[in-house]
Protein backbone atom coordinates (compact mmCIF):
# COMPACT_ATOMS: atom_id res chain seq x y z
CA UNK A 1 0.00 0.00 0.00
CA UNK A 2 1.19 3.51 -0.77
CA UNK A 3 2.13 5.36 2.40
CA UNK A 4 0.53 8.65 3.36
CA UNK A 5 2.72 11.72 3.05
CA UNK A 6 2.19 15.44 3.37
CA UNK A 7 4.64 16.78 0.80
CA UNK A 8 4.74 20.23 2.41
CA UNK A 9 6.16 18.65 5.58
CA UNK A 10 9.08 16.98 3.78
CA UNK A 11 12.49 18.53 4.39
CA UNK A 12 13.25 18.72 0.68
CA UNK A 13 9.94 20.51 0.01
CA UNK A 14 10.81 23.17 2.60
CA UNK A 15 14.26 23.54 1.06
CA UNK A 16 12.66 23.96 -2.37
CA UNK A 17 10.45 26.71 -0.95
CA UNK A 18 13.53 28.51 0.35
CA UNK A 19 15.24 28.01 -3.00
CA UNK A 20 12.23 29.48 -4.79
CA UNK A 21 12.13 32.47 -2.43
CA UNK A 22 15.84 33.22 -2.79
CA UNK A 23 16.63 32.50 -6.44
CA UNK A 24 14.72 34.84 -8.76
CA UNK A 25 17.18 34.88 -11.66
CA UNK A 26 15.64 35.05 -15.10
CA UNK A 27 16.17 32.34 -17.70
CA UNK A 28 18.28 34.72 -19.80
CA UNK A 29 20.50 35.38 -16.79
CA UNK A 30 20.83 31.68 -16.08
CA UNK A 31 22.01 31.00 -19.62
CA UNK A 32 24.36 34.00 -19.54
CA UNK A 33 25.93 32.80 -16.29
CA UNK A 34 26.08 29.17 -17.37
CA UNK A 35 26.40 28.59 -21.14
CA UNK A 36 26.68 24.85 -20.40
CA UNK A 37 23.08 24.57 -19.20
CA UNK A 38 21.96 22.31 -22.04
CA UNK A 39 24.62 19.73 -21.23
CA UNK A 40 23.61 19.77 -17.57
CA UNK A 41 19.86 19.68 -18.07
CA UNK A 42 19.02 17.28 -20.85
CA UNK A 43 18.50 13.54 -21.06
CA UNK A 44 19.14 11.58 -24.23
CA UNK A 45 17.88 8.03 -24.06
CA UNK A 46 16.77 5.37 -26.54
CA UNK A 47 15.86 7.68 -29.42
CA UNK A 48 14.38 10.43 -27.24
CA UNK A 49 15.82 13.80 -26.25
CA UNK A 50 14.37 15.58 -23.21
CA UNK A 51 15.77 19.11 -22.97
CA UNK A 52 14.70 20.85 -19.75
CA UNK A 53 17.40 23.52 -19.71
CA UNK A 54 14.88 26.33 -20.41
CA UNK A 55 13.39 26.02 -16.93
CA UNK A 56 13.63 28.04 -13.72
CA UNK A 57 16.10 25.68 -12.09
CA UNK A 58 19.73 25.81 -11.07
CA UNK A 59 22.10 23.26 -9.60
CA UNK A 60 20.54 23.58 -6.14
CA UNK A 61 17.00 23.15 -7.46
CA UNK A 62 18.05 20.15 -9.52
CA UNK A 63 19.71 18.56 -6.50
CA UNK A 64 16.62 19.19 -4.36
CA UNK A 65 14.41 17.47 -6.97
CA UNK A 66 16.45 14.32 -6.39
CA UNK A 67 16.31 14.82 -2.63
CA UNK A 68 12.51 15.08 -2.70
CA UNK A 69 12.14 11.99 -4.87
CA UNK A 70 14.29 10.04 -2.41
CA UNK A 71 12.69 11.44 0.75
CA UNK A 72 9.21 10.58 -0.56
CA UNK A 73 10.38 7.04 -1.48
CA UNK A 74 9.13 7.39 -5.05
CA UNK A 75 11.23 4.43 -6.18
CA UNK A 76 9.36 2.18 -3.75
CA UNK A 77 6.01 3.53 -4.98
CA UNK A 78 6.96 2.69 -8.57
CA UNK A 79 7.92 -0.83 -7.50
CA UNK A 80 4.60 -1.29 -5.69
CA UNK A 81 2.66 -0.17 -8.76
CA UNK A 82 4.58 -2.31 -11.24
CA UNK A 83 4.65 -5.23 -8.78
CA UNK A 84 0.88 -5.68 -8.61
CA UNK A 85 0.14 -4.17 -5.19
CA UNK A 86 -3.43 -2.89 -4.77
CA UNK A 87 -2.53 0.78 -4.77
CA UNK A 88 -6.01 1.80 -6.00
CA UNK A 89 -7.27 1.52 -2.44
CA UNK A 90 -10.72 3.07 -2.87
CA UNK A 91 -11.62 0.35 -5.38
CA UNK A 92 -9.38 -2.37 -3.85
CA UNK A 93 -7.57 -2.87 -7.15
CA UNK A 94 -4.05 -3.22 -8.44
CA UNK A 95 -2.91 -0.88 -11.20
CA UNK A 96 -1.17 -3.05 -13.76
CA UNK A 97 -1.39 -1.44 -17.18
CA UNK A 98 2.39 -1.86 -17.17
CA UNK A 99 1.86 -5.65 -17.21
CA UNK A 100 -0.07 -5.32 -20.48
CA UNK A 101 3.16 -4.24 -22.17
CA UNK A 102 5.54 -6.53 -20.28
CA UNK A 103 7.62 -7.86 -23.16
CA UNK A 104 10.31 -9.33 -20.89
CA UNK A 105 8.73 -12.73 -20.33
CA UNK A 106 9.12 -12.25 -16.58
CA UNK A 107 6.13 -13.11 -14.36
CA UNK A 108 4.11 -10.38 -12.65
CA UNK A 109 2.25 -11.54 -9.57
CA UNK A 110 -1.00 -10.24 -8.19
CA UNK A 111 -2.45 -12.01 -5.14
CA UNK A 112 0.19 -14.68 -5.72
CA UNK A 113 -0.87 -15.43 -9.31
CA UNK A 114 1.06 -14.60 -12.45
CA UNK A 115 -1.08 -12.35 -14.68
CA UNK A 116 1.11 -12.83 -17.75
CA UNK A 117 -0.41 -16.12 -19.06
CA UNK A 118 -3.81 -14.42 -19.31
CA UNK A 119 -2.25 -11.41 -21.04
CA UNK A 120 -0.45 -13.63 -23.55
CA UNK A 121 -3.72 -15.47 -24.24
CA UNK A 122 -5.36 -12.10 -24.89
CA UNK A 123 -2.54 -11.15 -27.28
CA UNK A 124 -3.00 -14.41 -29.20
CA UNK A 125 -6.76 -13.92 -29.53
CA UNK A 126 -6.37 -10.29 -30.64
CA UNK A 127 -3.66 -11.23 -33.13
CA UNK A 128 -5.74 -14.03 -34.68
CA UNK A 129 -8.82 -11.85 -35.04
CA UNK A 130 -6.93 -8.86 -36.46
CA UNK A 131 -5.12 -11.09 -38.95
CA UNK A 132 -8.43 -12.49 -40.15
CA UNK A 133 -9.94 -9.04 -40.66
CA UNK A 134 -6.83 -7.45 -42.18
CA UNK A 135 -6.31 -10.33 -44.62
CA UNK A 136 -9.90 -10.09 -45.87
CA UNK A 137 -10.78 -13.58 -44.63
CA UNK A 138 -13.39 -12.11 -42.30
CA UNK A 139 -16.43 -11.42 -44.46
CA UNK A 140 -19.60 -9.44 -43.87
CA UNK A 141 -23.04 -10.98 -44.30
CA UNK A 142 -22.99 -10.56 -48.10
CA UNK A 143 -19.52 -12.05 -48.51
CA UNK A 144 -17.65 -8.76 -48.87
CA UNK A 145 -14.51 -7.93 -46.91
CA UNK A 146 -14.47 -5.26 -44.19
CA UNK A 147 -13.57 -1.79 -45.44
CA UNK A 148 -14.61 0.33 -42.45
CA UNK A 149 -14.17 -0.10 -38.70
CA UNK A 150 -16.29 1.97 -36.31
CA UNK A 151 -15.21 2.06 -32.67
CA UNK A 152 -18.05 2.95 -30.28
CA UNK A 153 -16.83 3.85 -26.79
CA UNK A 154 -16.25 6.84 -24.57
CA UNK A 155 -13.47 8.17 -22.35
CA UNK A 156 -10.50 5.80 -22.34
CA UNK A 157 -12.36 3.43 -24.67
CA UNK A 158 -12.33 6.17 -27.30
CA UNK A 159 -9.54 8.66 -26.63
CA UNK A 160 -6.71 6.13 -26.53
CA UNK A 161 -7.29 4.23 -29.78
CA UNK A 162 -8.40 7.42 -31.55
CA UNK A 163 -5.23 9.27 -30.54
CA UNK A 164 -2.90 6.38 -31.39
CA UNK A 165 -4.42 5.72 -34.81
CA UNK A 166 -4.18 9.41 -35.65
CA UNK A 167 -0.58 9.56 -34.46
CA UNK A 168 0.40 6.45 -36.42
CA UNK A 169 -1.59 7.24 -39.55
CA UNK A 170 1.40 6.56 -41.85
CA UNK A 171 1.50 2.99 -40.49
CA UNK A 172 -2.26 2.37 -40.87
CA UNK A 173 -3.55 -0.13 -43.43
CA UNK A 174 -4.92 1.43 -46.62
CA UNK A 175 -7.45 -1.39 -46.89
CA UNK A 176 -9.70 0.01 -44.15
CA UNK A 177 -10.93 3.34 -42.85
CA UNK A 178 -11.30 3.89 -39.11
CA UNK A 179 -14.04 5.92 -37.44
CA UNK A 180 -14.82 6.77 -33.82
CA UNK A 181 -18.11 7.51 -32.09
CA UNK A 182 -18.14 8.67 -28.48
CA UNK A 183 -20.64 11.47 -27.93
CA UNK A 184 -24.23 10.50 -27.15
CA UNK A 185 -25.17 13.50 -29.28
CA UNK A 186 -26.74 11.73 -32.25
CA UNK A 187 -24.79 13.94 -34.64
CA UNK A 188 -21.60 12.01 -33.84
CA UNK A 189 -23.00 8.64 -34.93
CA UNK A 190 -25.08 10.14 -37.72
CA UNK A 191 -22.06 11.64 -39.45
CA UNK A 192 -20.11 8.37 -39.28
CA UNK A 193 -23.00 6.26 -40.59
CA UNK A 194 -23.29 8.57 -43.59
CA UNK A 195 -19.79 7.47 -44.65
CA UNK A 196 -20.03 3.69 -44.31
CA UNK A 197 -21.77 0.73 -45.94
CA UNK A 198 -23.64 -1.81 -43.82
CA UNK A 199 -22.28 -4.68 -45.94
CA UNK A 200 -18.63 -3.84 -45.24
CA UNK A 201 -18.57 -2.21 -41.80
CA UNK A 202 -17.33 -3.75 -38.55
CA UNK A 203 -18.48 -2.15 -35.29
CA UNK A 204 -16.42 -2.51 -32.13
CA UNK A 205 -18.51 -1.90 -29.00
CA UNK A 206 -16.03 -0.97 -26.26
CA UNK A 207 -17.60 -1.04 -22.81
CA UNK A 208 -16.21 -3.12 -19.96
CA UNK A 209 -19.62 -3.50 -18.30
CA UNK A 210 -21.66 -3.26 -21.53
CA UNK A 211 -23.91 -0.86 -19.64
CA UNK A 212 -22.26 2.56 -20.21
CA UNK A 213 -25.21 4.80 -21.09
CA UNK A 214 -23.66 6.77 -23.96
CA UNK A 215 -21.89 3.78 -25.51
CA UNK A 216 -24.89 1.47 -25.36
CA UNK A 217 -27.24 4.10 -26.80
CA UNK A 218 -24.86 4.54 -29.73
CA UNK A 219 -24.40 0.77 -30.06
CA UNK A 220 -28.12 0.10 -30.19
CA UNK A 221 -28.64 2.89 -32.71
CA UNK A 222 -25.84 1.46 -34.86
CA UNK A 223 -27.46 -1.95 -34.70
CA UNK A 224 -30.84 -0.48 -35.67
CA UNK A 225 -29.16 1.25 -38.64
CA UNK A 226 -27.57 -2.05 -39.66
CA UNK A 227 -30.90 -3.89 -39.52
CA UNK A 228 -32.54 -1.12 -41.55
CA UNK A 229 -29.84 -1.33 -44.23
CA UNK A 230 -30.07 -4.95 -45.25
CA UNK A 231 -28.75 -6.69 -42.18
CA UNK A 232 -30.59 -9.32 -40.18
CA UNK A 233 -30.42 -10.35 -36.53
CA UNK A 234 -28.65 -13.53 -37.62
CA UNK A 235 -25.88 -11.52 -39.28
CA UNK A 236 -25.22 -9.05 -36.43
CA UNK A 237 -22.36 -11.29 -35.29
CA UNK A 238 -20.57 -10.74 -38.62
CA UNK A 239 -20.54 -6.98 -38.14
CA UNK A 240 -20.36 -6.40 -34.38
CA UNK A 241 -17.69 -7.43 -31.88
CA UNK A 242 -17.20 -6.34 -28.27
CA UNK A 243 -14.45 -5.31 -25.90
CA UNK A 244 -16.18 -6.17 -22.65
CA UNK A 245 -16.35 -8.52 -19.69
CA UNK A 246 -20.15 -8.85 -19.66
CA UNK A 247 -20.73 -12.05 -21.64
CA UNK A 248 -24.50 -12.08 -21.02
CA UNK A 249 -24.93 -8.50 -22.20
CA UNK A 250 -22.76 -9.12 -25.26
CA UNK A 251 -24.68 -12.28 -26.20
CA UNK A 252 -28.01 -10.54 -25.65
CA UNK A 253 -26.95 -7.84 -28.09
CA UNK A 254 -26.36 -10.50 -30.76
CA UNK A 255 -22.55 -10.64 -30.66
CA UNK A 256 -20.87 -14.04 -30.67
CA UNK A 257 -19.00 -14.23 -27.36
CA UNK A 258 -16.08 -15.82 -29.26
CA UNK A 259 -15.62 -12.29 -30.58
CA UNK A 260 -15.69 -10.70 -27.14
CA UNK A 261 -12.30 -9.42 -26.03
CA UNK A 262 -11.98 -8.93 -22.30
CA UNK A 263 -9.59 -7.19 -19.95
CA UNK A 264 -9.16 -6.93 -16.21
CA UNK A 265 -10.41 -4.69 -13.41
CA UNK A 266 -6.81 -3.67 -12.72
CA UNK A 267 -6.79 -1.81 -16.05
CA UNK A 268 -8.07 1.75 -15.63
CA UNK A 269 -10.01 3.21 -18.55
CA UNK A 270 -7.55 6.01 -19.27
CA UNK A 271 -4.68 3.50 -19.24
CA UNK A 272 -6.45 0.83 -21.29
CA UNK A 273 -5.16 1.45 -24.82
CA UNK A 274 -2.53 -1.22 -24.10
CA UNK A 275 -5.30 -3.80 -23.57
CA UNK A 276 -8.04 -5.17 -25.83
CA UNK A 277 -9.35 -1.58 -25.92
CA UNK A 278 -6.50 -1.14 -28.40
CA UNK A 279 -8.22 -3.51 -30.85
CA UNK A 280 -8.80 -0.69 -33.40
CA UNK A 281 -5.08 0.07 -33.22
CA UNK A 282 -4.22 -3.59 -33.85
CA UNK A 283 -6.57 -3.68 -36.83
CA UNK A 284 -5.02 -0.47 -38.11
CA UNK A 285 -1.28 -1.16 -37.77
CA UNK A 286 -1.23 -4.95 -37.36
CA UNK A 287 -0.30 -6.95 -34.31
CA UNK A 288 3.41 -6.68 -35.02
CA UNK A 289 3.12 -2.88 -35.06
CA UNK A 290 1.13 -3.06 -31.82
CA UNK A 291 3.91 -5.13 -30.24
CA UNK A 292 6.39 -2.41 -31.19
CA UNK A 293 4.06 0.10 -29.51
CA UNK A 294 4.00 -2.07 -26.37
CA UNK A 295 7.78 -2.49 -26.50
CA UNK A 296 8.36 1.27 -26.45
CA UNK A 297 6.16 1.62 -23.39
CA UNK A 298 7.85 -1.36 -21.71
CA UNK A 299 11.24 0.26 -22.26
CA UNK A 300 9.97 3.40 -20.52
CA UNK A 301 8.59 1.27 -17.66
CA UNK A 302 12.07 -0.14 -17.07
CA UNK A 303 13.63 3.31 -17.48
CA UNK A 304 11.45 4.99 -14.83
CA UNK A 305 12.00 2.09 -12.42
CA UNK A 306 15.79 1.91 -12.73
CA UNK A 307 17.34 5.09 -14.16
CA UNK A 308 19.06 7.49 -11.78
CA UNK A 309 16.80 10.41 -10.97
CA UNK A 310 18.98 12.95 -12.76
CA UNK A 311 18.70 10.89 -15.97
CA UNK A 312 15.10 9.76 -15.46
CA UNK A 313 12.74 11.41 -17.96
CA UNK A 314 9.36 10.86 -16.22
CA UNK A 315 10.81 11.76 -12.81
CA UNK A 316 12.17 15.07 -14.09
CA UNK A 317 8.90 15.80 -15.93
CA UNK A 318 7.04 15.15 -12.67
CA UNK A 319 9.30 17.30 -10.53
CA UNK A 320 9.19 20.21 -12.96
CA UNK A 321 5.39 19.99 -12.93
CA UNK A 322 5.34 20.08 -9.12
CA UNK A 323 7.87 22.96 -9.13
CA UNK A 324 5.58 25.10 -11.28
CA UNK A 325 2.26 24.02 -9.78
CA UNK A 326 3.16 24.30 -6.12
CA UNK A 327 5.93 26.89 -5.98
CA UNK A 328 5.37 29.14 -9.02
CA UNK A 329 1.56 28.95 -8.82
CA UNK A 330 1.03 27.77 -12.40
CA UNK A 331 -2.55 26.52 -12.74
CA UNK A 332 -2.20 24.97 -16.19
CA UNK A 333 0.28 23.14 -18.38
CA UNK A 334 0.32 23.13 -22.19
CA UNK A 335 1.23 20.16 -24.38
CA UNK A 336 2.22 21.39 -27.84
CA UNK A 337 3.16 18.68 -30.36
CA UNK A 338 4.73 19.98 -33.55
CA UNK A 339 3.28 17.07 -35.46
CA UNK A 340 -0.17 17.13 -37.05
CA UNK A 341 -0.52 13.37 -36.57
CA UNK A 342 -0.43 14.01 -32.81
CA UNK A 343 -3.48 16.26 -32.94
CA UNK A 344 -5.28 14.30 -30.18
CA UNK A 345 -2.27 13.86 -27.88
CA UNK A 346 -3.06 16.82 -25.63
CA UNK A 347 -6.74 15.81 -25.45
CA UNK A 348 -5.69 12.29 -24.47
CA UNK A 349 -3.67 13.59 -21.55
CA UNK A 350 -6.38 16.02 -20.53
CA UNK A 351 -8.14 12.87 -19.40
CA UNK A 352 -4.99 11.03 -18.37
CA UNK A 353 -3.76 13.78 -16.09
CA UNK A 354 -6.89 15.63 -14.96
CA UNK A 355 -8.92 12.50 -14.22
CA UNK A 356 -5.96 11.05 -12.31
CA UNK A 357 -4.76 13.97 -10.21
CA UNK A 358 -7.71 16.38 -10.23
CA UNK A 359 -8.49 15.61 -6.58
CA UNK A 360 -8.61 17.54 -3.32
CA UNK A 361 -8.81 14.55 -0.95
CA UNK A 362 -5.53 12.94 0.09
CA UNK A 363 -4.84 9.26 0.60
CA UNK A 364 -5.57 9.82 4.29
CA UNK A 365 -9.15 10.85 3.42
CA UNK A 366 -8.54 14.47 4.41
CA UNK A 367 -8.66 17.62 2.30
CA UNK A 368 -5.19 18.65 1.14
CA UNK A 369 -3.83 22.15 1.84
CA UNK A 370 -1.84 22.54 -1.38
CA UNK A 371 -2.53 22.53 -5.12
CA UNK A 372 -2.75 19.22 -6.97
CA UNK A 373 -3.31 18.43 -10.67
CA UNK A 374 -3.12 21.32 -13.15
CA UNK A 375 -5.34 22.01 -16.15
CA UNK A 376 -3.85 20.23 -19.17
CA UNK A 377 -4.48 21.63 -22.63
CA UNK A 378 -2.91 22.21 -26.00
CA UNK A 379 -3.06 21.81 -29.77
CA UNK A 380 -0.54 21.03 -32.48
CA UNK A 381 1.96 23.63 -33.64
CA UNK A 382 2.06 25.63 -35.78
CA UNK A 383 -1.74 26.05 -35.59
CA UNK A 384 -1.57 27.05 -31.94
CA UNK A 385 0.86 29.87 -32.75
CA UNK A 386 -2.00 31.58 -34.59
CA UNK A 387 -4.48 30.90 -31.81
CA UNK A 388 -3.48 30.88 -28.13
CA UNK A 389 0.29 31.45 -28.06
CA UNK A 390 -0.49 35.13 -27.52
CA UNK A 391 -1.63 34.21 -24.00
CA UNK A 392 1.46 32.11 -23.31
CA UNK A 393 3.77 34.91 -24.48
CA UNK A 394 2.08 37.98 -23.02
CA UNK A 395 -0.67 36.77 -20.72
CA UNK A 396 -0.68 37.34 -16.97
CA UNK A 397 -0.41 33.63 -16.09
CA UNK A 398 2.75 31.55 -16.12
CA UNK A 399 2.07 28.56 -18.39
CA UNK A 400 4.83 25.94 -18.58
CA UNK A 401 4.72 24.06 -21.88
CA UNK A 402 6.00 20.84 -23.41
CA UNK A 403 7.08 21.21 -27.04
CA UNK A 404 7.20 17.85 -28.84
CA UNK A 405 8.71 17.14 -32.26
CA UNK A 406 10.36 14.43 -34.35
CA UNK A 407 13.64 14.64 -36.23
CA UNK A 408 12.23 12.76 -39.19
CA UNK A 409 8.81 13.37 -40.81
CA UNK A 410 6.46 10.50 -41.66
CA UNK A 411 5.27 11.97 -44.96
CA UNK A 412 6.67 12.76 -48.40
CA UNK A 413 6.48 16.57 -48.19
CA UNK A 414 9.85 16.73 -46.51
CA UNK A 415 10.53 20.35 -47.46
CA UNK A 416 7.83 21.35 -44.95
CA UNK A 417 9.69 19.79 -42.02
CA UNK A 418 12.49 22.37 -41.64
CA UNK A 419 9.85 25.12 -41.43
CA UNK A 420 7.98 23.16 -38.76
CA UNK A 421 11.15 22.52 -36.75
CA UNK A 422 12.27 26.14 -37.11
CA UNK A 423 9.00 27.22 -35.47
CA UNK A 424 9.36 24.54 -32.80
CA UNK A 425 12.81 25.81 -31.84
CA UNK A 426 12.06 29.53 -32.25
CA UNK A 427 9.03 29.46 -29.99
CA UNK A 428 10.93 27.97 -27.07
CA UNK A 429 13.69 30.55 -27.54
CA UNK A 430 11.19 33.43 -27.83
CA UNK A 431 9.33 32.32 -24.72
CA UNK A 432 12.62 32.27 -22.83
CA UNK A 433 14.27 35.46 -24.08
CA UNK A 434 11.30 37.68 -24.90
CA UNK A 435 11.97 41.15 -26.31
CA UNK A 436 12.90 44.13 -24.15
CA UNK A 437 11.64 47.70 -24.47
CA UNK A 438 15.07 48.76 -25.73
CA UNK A 439 15.07 46.07 -28.40
CA UNK A 440 11.57 47.06 -29.49
CA UNK A 441 12.48 50.73 -29.75
CA UNK A 442 15.64 50.04 -31.77
CA UNK A 443 13.70 47.74 -34.10
CA UNK A 444 10.94 50.32 -34.64
CA UNK A 445 13.31 53.23 -35.25
CA UNK A 446 15.31 51.17 -37.75
CA UNK A 447 12.02 50.64 -39.58
CA UNK A 448 11.62 54.42 -39.86
CA UNK A 449 8.86 54.79 -37.31
CA UNK A 450 8.59 58.20 -35.65
CA UNK A 451 9.59 58.75 -32.02
CA UNK A 452 6.02 59.68 -31.11
CA UNK A 453 4.67 56.42 -32.53
CA UNK A 454 7.47 54.45 -30.87
CA UNK A 455 6.54 55.91 -27.47
CA UNK A 456 2.88 55.07 -28.04
CA UNK A 457 3.19 51.56 -29.50
CA UNK A 458 6.36 50.14 -27.95
CA UNK A 459 4.78 48.89 -24.69
CA UNK A 460 2.46 46.59 -26.64
CA UNK A 461 5.37 44.99 -28.47
CA UNK A 462 7.41 44.13 -25.39
CA UNK A 463 7.66 40.46 -24.43
CA UNK A 464 8.77 39.76 -20.88
CA UNK A 465 10.05 36.31 -21.81
CA UNK A 466 11.16 34.16 -18.88
CA UNK A 467 8.49 31.57 -19.79
CA UNK A 468 9.63 27.97 -19.18
CA UNK A 469 9.46 25.12 -21.69
CA UNK A 470 10.53 21.52 -22.13
CA UNK A 471 11.60 20.27 -25.55
CA UNK A 472 10.96 16.60 -26.31
CA UNK A 473 12.36 15.24 -29.58
CA UNK A 474 11.88 11.70 -30.89
CA UNK A 475 13.98 10.29 -33.69
CA UNK A 476 10.70 9.67 -35.52
CA UNK A 477 7.05 9.19 -34.64
CA UNK A 478 6.74 5.43 -35.01
CA UNK A 479 4.92 2.87 -32.83
CA UNK A 480 7.94 2.33 -30.57
CA UNK A 481 8.62 6.00 -29.84
CA UNK A 482 4.91 6.81 -29.44
CA UNK A 483 4.73 4.02 -26.85
CA UNK A 484 7.67 5.60 -25.03
CA UNK A 485 6.08 9.06 -25.03
CA UNK A 486 2.70 7.91 -23.75
CA UNK A 487 4.29 5.82 -21.00
CA UNK A 488 6.53 8.74 -19.98
CA UNK A 489 3.49 10.94 -19.39
CA UNK A 490 1.70 8.11 -17.55
CA UNK A 491 4.63 7.73 -15.15
CA UNK A 492 4.92 11.49 -14.72
CA UNK A 493 1.25 11.54 -13.66
CA UNK A 494 1.75 8.70 -11.16
CA UNK A 495 4.85 10.25 -9.57
CA UNK A 496 3.09 13.59 -9.19
CA UNK A 497 -0.04 12.01 -7.75
CA UNK A 498 2.01 9.96 -5.33
CA UNK A 499 3.90 13.02 -4.06
CA UNK A 500 0.65 14.99 -3.85
CA UNK A 501 -0.69 12.10 -1.73
CA UNK A 502 -3.77 11.47 -3.88
CA UNK A 503 -5.09 8.23 -5.36
CA UNK A 504 -4.37 8.68 -9.07
CA UNK A 505 -6.28 5.64 -10.28
CA UNK A 506 -9.87 6.20 -9.21
CA UNK A 507 -12.27 8.80 -10.64
CA UNK A 508 -15.22 9.22 -8.33
CA UNK A 509 -15.74 12.73 -9.67
CA UNK A 510 -16.88 11.23 -12.97
CA UNK A 511 -19.64 9.19 -11.36
CA UNK A 512 -21.86 11.87 -9.80
CA UNK A 513 -22.90 13.42 -13.12
CA UNK A 514 -23.75 9.98 -14.53
CA UNK A 515 -26.10 9.22 -11.64
CA UNK A 516 -27.85 12.59 -11.80
CA UNK A 517 -28.18 12.38 -15.59
CA UNK A 518 -30.22 9.19 -15.29
CA UNK A 519 -32.65 10.88 -12.92
CA UNK A 520 -32.97 13.96 -15.13
CA UNK A 521 -33.46 11.79 -18.24
CA UNK A 522 -36.53 10.21 -16.67
CA UNK A 523 -37.98 13.65 -16.02
CA UNK A 524 -37.20 14.94 -19.53
CA UNK A 525 -38.87 11.96 -21.18
CA UNK A 526 -41.72 11.72 -18.69
CA UNK A 527 -40.80 8.15 -17.83
CA UNK A 528 -39.33 8.75 -14.39
CA UNK A 529 -40.15 10.06 -10.95
CA UNK A 530 -39.97 13.81 -10.45
CA UNK A 531 -37.12 14.85 -8.14
CA UNK A 532 -36.51 17.93 -6.07
CA UNK A 533 -34.08 20.32 -7.76
CA UNK A 534 -32.86 23.86 -7.34
CA UNK A 535 -34.86 26.50 -9.24
CA UNK A 536 -32.34 26.73 -12.10
CA UNK A 537 -32.26 22.97 -12.74
CA UNK A 538 -36.05 22.68 -12.56
CA UNK A 539 -36.46 25.60 -14.96
CA UNK A 540 -34.02 24.08 -17.45
CA UNK A 541 -35.86 20.74 -17.35
CA UNK A 542 -39.21 22.43 -17.96
CA UNK A 543 -37.80 24.66 -20.71
CA UNK A 544 -36.22 21.74 -22.59
CA UNK A 545 -39.33 19.60 -22.22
Amino acid sequence: MLKNINPTELKAWKKLQKNFDNDKRTLKTRFFEDPDRFNKYHIKWDGLLFDFSKNHIGSETFSLFKELLNEANVREAIQLQQGGEKINVTENRAVLHTALRNMSGDPILMDGEDVMPGIRDSWAKLAAFSNEVRSGDWKGHTGKRITDVVNIGIGGSDLGPRMVINALRPFVSDAMDFHFVANVDGADLHEVLRKVDAETTLFIIASKTFTTQETMKNANSAKEWFLNHGGAESSVAKHFVAVSTNADGVAGFGIDTKNMFGFWDWVGGRYSVWSAIGLPVILAIGFQGFQEFLSGAHAMDKHVATADWDKNIPAQMAMLGIWYRNFHGAASHAILPYDQYMDRFAAYFQQGDMESNGKYVGRDGKKVNYATGPIIWGEPGTNGQHAFYQLIHQGTDLIPADFIASKKPQHSLTDHHPILLANFIAQTEALMTGKSRTEVEIEMRQAGISDATVDEIAPFRVFEGNRPTNSIVADELNPYHLGQLIAAYEHKIFIQGYIWNVFSYDQWGVELGKVLAKAVLGELTGSGVRHEHDSSTSALINYLK
